[in-house]
This record gives C-alpha cells, structure tokens and sequence, in this order.
C-alpha cells in the first residue's frame, strides 16, 4: 500500500457516494485513506433525505489528528455544507497540509436534487478553497454556479476552466458528462509553473465513449478520490488522471445494479495492480 490521502467530506448511507465511494476508490488503487467526516447523509439511490452536519470544529480536530499523526501525500475535500465548514478545512490545510497537494471536488448538489452546499457558502468555496488547490474538478452545473457562464460546449468548457482557472487552483479538470452526445469530453487546463517564461498553461481533452447507465451514483466522489490516490502515490496529474477515468469506467461497467434510482458503482471491480 503506498500514499496516504485525507478525504473530508459526508457519509453516504446508501454507499455509493461521498466518504464511502472515497475509501473504496483509494483502497482499490492501493492507497491508504483517512478520514474527517463533515456531515451524516440519510439517503439511498433515489435521493437525500436529510443531512445532518458535524460542527466545524470537530471536523478541524478530525484533520489535525490525522495529519498530525498519520500524515497525508493528498487531502481531497468532497461535501463541505457550509462557509464555516470551509473555512475550518483551508485554516488546518494551510497550517498543517501544506505539503500535501488539495484534490477539491464542489459538490453542490445530489444526483437526486438535493442542495450539499449552501448558496452563502459559495463565496466561501472561491475565496479560502480554490486558491489552495492543487486540482478543482467540477461538473458542468458546479462550474456554471461559480463561474456564472453557461456551458453548452466543448469551447464552453474550456473558457470556463479558465475563468475557474483565474480564481486561484493550480489545475482545474472540466468534466463534460453533463452535455449531450454520444462522446463525453473532459477538459484539462493548467496552470504555468511558477517562474516560468510565457503566461501559458497547458491543456489536454479526455474523451470516451458514453456509457448508458444509470449507475452514475458516486461518479464524481469517485474519480476525485481515484485521482488524489494517484497523486498520493507519486504520480504526474495526466497520468493519475489517465487512470482514474479508467477505474472510474471500469467501476461503472461493471455495476452491481442495485437500487431503483442512480445506482452505486462497482469499485471493488479489480484485484490486479494498476500502473
């Protein structure tokens, strides 16, 4: 087992989300996950029931235990409810995580609807979260809610990536699954390394085949976590980007079909070693 990633983020009583779907995706790729847990979800496949949050402080204390104790090669955040909650995680990264790179994921809303971040946290989110991150990963109706824009291209995508790329992350990964076609696009944009000549980043396109499924719960918790672990464990972000989107294809294939609404995936779906 090599690299250790933080995960803070909500339960997910269904198992198909949130720190559930983390853990599993990390485990499965050979890394060690940790947690600080930020909210209790009742919620199964056909939705959020209710959320039942953790005081910011305690989730602090959780963070700091950790890292102080275990240490941390990757912290990921996924749902973080509130502006204090935010606040709390960017106060303990910045004093005690600094060398472990941030892997944020927005999540603001359920598969199902419901709302996971406040409206008045949003502020929050793009001025204490995304100037400390490593890598930001919205999908398309997270990146139109910070950005403002309307997303309903490719060339969409890549403005808005660099309109969240001006807020502040060192890498933001655009994920197209949200715009029709039978092709799903992911947008990749970088920031150039400090001190380097020229004021242009890089950028790469992924791009796969949809899959027609109604296993998409955990999706996004999913590929975060698969691709923090990859970080974790060494690697450049396009290669553990490579390889999340992998597992994460992978994982929903071969779903296990369970429950009546947007179904868990399948992260258990391999035992021999990803490279």
């Amino acid at each position: 087992m090599k690299g250790r990633v933080l995960i803070v983020a909500g339960s997910d009583s269904g198992g198909g989300a949130g720190i559930q779907a983390d853990l599993k995706a990390v485990t499965a790729l050979g890394a060690y996950g940790a947690t600080a847990i930020t909210a209790l979800t009742a919620q199964n496949t056909r939705g959020v029931a209710a959320v039942f949050p953790v005081p910011p402080d305690f989730i602090g204390r959780q963070m700091e235990l950790v890292l102080d104790d275990i240490g941390a090669d990757a912290i990921k955040t996924g749902m973080l409810h509130s502006a204090e909650v935010i606040d709390e995680v960017a106060r303990v990264h910045e004093r005690l995580g600094r060398g472990a790179p941030l892997v944020v994921d927005p999540v603001m809303v359920a598969k199902g609807g419901a709302r996971l971040l406040e409206p008045e946290a949003e502020g929050a989110l793009r001025r204490r979260l995304l100037p400390l991150a490593a890598l930001l990963t919205p999908n398309i109706p997270e990146a139109e809610a910070l950005t403002g824009a309307v997303i309903d291209s490719v060339d969409a995508m890549r403005r808005a990536a660099a309109q969240l790329l001006s807020m502040g992350p060192r890498a933001v990964l655009l994920k197209g699954g949200h715009l029709p076609g039978a092709t799903v696009v992911d947008v990749l944009l970088t920031a150039p390394e400090p001190g380097a000549s020229g004021a242009q980043g890089g950028e790469r396109l992924f791009e796969d085949a949809r899959i027609e499924t109604r296993a998409t719960h955990g999706t996004g918790c999913t590929l975060a976590s698969a691709i923090a672990a990859g970080v974790a464990q060494g690697l450049a972000l396009v290669p553990a980007i490579a390889r999340a989107r992998r597992y994460l294809r992978e994982a929903m294939l071969g779903a296990p079909g369970l429950g009546h609404g947007h179904g868990p995936l399948n992260h258990a779906h391999t035992v021999r070693p990803f490279s």
